[in-house]
This record gives structure tokens, C-alpha cells and sequence, in this order.
């Protein structure tokens, strides 16, 4: 039998992401497709499909109550966005690959039934950031803020 080489994990090992703290997450779409938009003079225009995952990340703390939203952009083919995890609500602890997951998910499901098709949207990981402090923060909001003017110079970009 043959073993398969093992995945090294993205996520910071010995860290508890249910703990109560604040993240900056980035999700791409499936090989990077352009489904959300475009930008157009330093703006991001949102196609319906940017629309719906705009709509789906608003709506994240009416289902976890222990989750604060931040700065959030959605660009053609990713997302950037910072949240607070307050810990445990309702008796269950919020982690974020939970909120994370049921993100894309609701995300995905809507765009396929608006579609008609089965799209793969996103790109099976993502990548989060811990932020330790408030210069982090504040530099990461600066980042969300100004990523639309910054598009063409973007690790993400392609034309």
C-alpha cells in the first residue's frame, strides 16, 4: 500500500482557535476565478455573485453570537476580512474554521442555485492570520481598506 505524502497544516500548531481574539482571514476562489467582480478605477464592482458573499459574511453573527465583524473587502477572486471571536455562546464554543466553513458553504450554495450549476467557488483552504496586538490590527485594517487601489500590484491579481 502506498502512503500518501502528509499535508503540513496552515494553522499555527498548539493554538486553540476557539479562543477568544481577533483574525484576518483570506479566502480565494477555485483556481482563482474572477466570480465577484471587477475593480474599475481603484473600486471594487460587485457582480451578483460578489453580492451574495457580501450578504453571507454580514449575516455570520445572527448564527455565532460570539462573533464580531471588522474590516472586510471582496475582491474579484478573494476575500479579506477581520473578525473577533468572543469565545463561548449559547453553551458552544465559536472556532473559525467553523465560522469559516459555514461561510463558504452558505456562499456556495447560493451561487449555485442562482447559477443553476455546480460551481466550485473556493479553494478548499484559507489563510488566517492571528492578530496579536493593535498595531497588527491597525495595520491589517489599513491593508482591507486600501487592497481595491492596490489590485494591479496584488499577489492575487491577474488581469
Amino acid at each position: 500500500m502506498t502512503s500518501l505524502p502528509q499535508r503540513k497544516s496552515p494553522r499555527l500548531q498548539g493554538y486553540d482557535y476557539g479562543s477568544a481574539g481577533a483574525y484576518f482571514v483570506t479566502i480565494c476562489t477555485h483556481l482563482r476565478q474572477h466570480l465577484f467582480g471587477e475593480v474599475v478605477n481603484a473600486e471594487i464592482h460587485l457582480s451578483p455573485a460578489g453580492e451574495i458573499a457580501g450578504a453571507c459574511w454580514a449575516a455570520i453573527p445572527s448564527h455565532y453570537p460570539a462573533v464580531d465583524l471588522d474590516g472586510f473587502v471582496i475582491m474579484p477572486n478573494h476575500v479579506h476580512a477581520v473578525l473577533f471571536l468572543h469565545g463561548d455562546a449559547g453553551g458552544f464554543k465559536t472556532v473559525l474554521g467553523r465560522v469559516i466553513n459555514a461561510y463558504k458553504g452558505a456562499v456556495t450554495a447560493r451561487i449555485r442555485a442562482l447559477q443553476g450549476d455546480d460551481l466550485v467557488v473556493w479553494q478548499g483552504r484559507y489563510h488566517d492570520h492571528i492578530l496579536r496586538d493593535e498595531a497588527d490590527l491597525a495595520r491589517i485594517r489599513e491593508y482591507v481598506v486600501h487592497n481595491p487601489a492596490r489590485w494591479e500590484a496584488d499577489t492575487f491579481f491577474s488581469g
